[in-house]
């Protein structure tokens, strides 16, 4: 006679799985949906870095106590499919999440997510401010107050007045809404970690502290955006100090006038500014902006050659002269080329 379902099993044997079934469904529950407490200060800031896997972050997650069995947080992160969704951000946890819960959170926000950002070589810092509060949400505000406070530039080991021309240009991964402390010490520690040790060692070669190489690129950088001519603008500022002669950098000028960046005027020539270098010799107070790698470099290892002038070519980029005849004749053709521009 055949045997209906219910017959298969004893009593005992359909308590027992039925038993089974309810533990399993409540252990779940338990390890799943009940709240893990955890002893650190709440809320806890918790950040995933770029590249980090899941099994890296649960680790990390361990050994700060938020996850107590990493067993089943992974095995949860399966079923959830949270192990291959998490990305680089910057969580506040709060206490009594359940795993479910912080896998939601990990997976879907809200963070403070890593955000890539590009700082242009020879910004100046105004336009620094401008990429950070736009990309990151920094308080603009803050950090420009910052850019000139004595107490954090000293901390930072700035010898000057700003961090005009401290903070390296470079691509960053950055989290939205850091403070600006954080991302001007970001900035600053990478113009550090290039600064390194042959690097101050020319500098002492050529008697130049590290703030007047970083003004003298800053305006190499502000003369043109060609590394191949960034050592020889380098050679003729050279040749000029070792001469006694002023620099007559038009950069300069354009950080001393108000506005945006424009041809100059004669006029111009003549304000009464430290940064003037048609009116004062020697290098100006400080940087004009922030200038990258090559003119940095191009700073300290001038090219070996005895040019004092130069002047734009109508290519972008330019004519160099040995003598102020020669220069004036390239001044010559330089404005022959704008008038023949003017007249098309």
């Amino acid at each position: 006679m055949q045997k209906t379902v219910i017959n298969i099993l004893t009593k005992k044997q359909w308590i027992i799985v039925f038993g089974s079934f309810f533990f399993f469904i409540g252990l779940g529950y338990y390890l799943l949906f009940l709240p893990v407490s955890y002893s650190i200060k709440e809320p806890l800031i918790f950040e995933i870095k770029k590249g980090e896997s899941f099994s890296q972050v649960t680790e990390k997650l361990y050994n700060i106590g938020i996850v107590k069995n990493k067993f089943i947080f992974k095995f949860a992160a399966l079923i959830y499919g949270a192990d291959n969704r998490i990305k680089a951000a910057r969580f506040k946890i709060k206490n009594g999440l359940s795993y479910l819960d912080l896998l939601d959170l990990l997976t879907n926000g809200p963070a403070d997510y890593l955000k890539t950002i590009k700082i242009y070589n020879g910004s100046p810092l105004k336009n620094i401010v401008i990429t950070v509060r736009q990309e990151l949400k920094v308080d603009s505000s803050n950090f420009m107050k910052l850019a000139t406070d004595e107490e954090f530039l000293k901390s930072l080991n700035i010898n000057a007045n700003s961090v005009e021309g401290y903070l390296l240009p470079g691509i960053y991964n950055i989290y939205e809404n850091s403070d600006a402390k954080e991302v001007i010490t970001i900035l600053n520690n990478s113009l550090k970690e290039f600064w390194f040790d042959s690097l101050k060692v020319q500098a002492e070669i050529n008697n130049f502290s590290k703030h007047q190489i970083l003004t003298l690129a800053s305006i190499i950088e502000g003369e043109t955006n060609h590394k191949d001519e960034m050592p020889i603008i380098s050679a003729v500022y050279h040749n000029r100090l070792k001469k006694g002669m002023k620099l007559q950098a038009d950069p300069t000028i354009q950080f001393a006038i108000e506005g945006e960046w424009r041809r100059l005027k004669y006029s111009d020539l003549t304000i009464d500014s430290p940064y003037n270098t048609y009116k004062y010799f020697g290098l100006p107070p400080g940087p004009i902006n922030n200038p990258g790698k090559d003119a940095i470099k191009a700073a300290l290892f001038p090219a070996d050659v005895d040019y004092l002038f130069f002047v734009a070519d109508g290519t972008g980029k330019h004519k160099f002269a040995r003598t102020y005849q020669e220069h004036l004749k390239n001044v010559r053709d330089y404005r022959k080329w704008l008038n023949s521009k003017k007249s098309e």
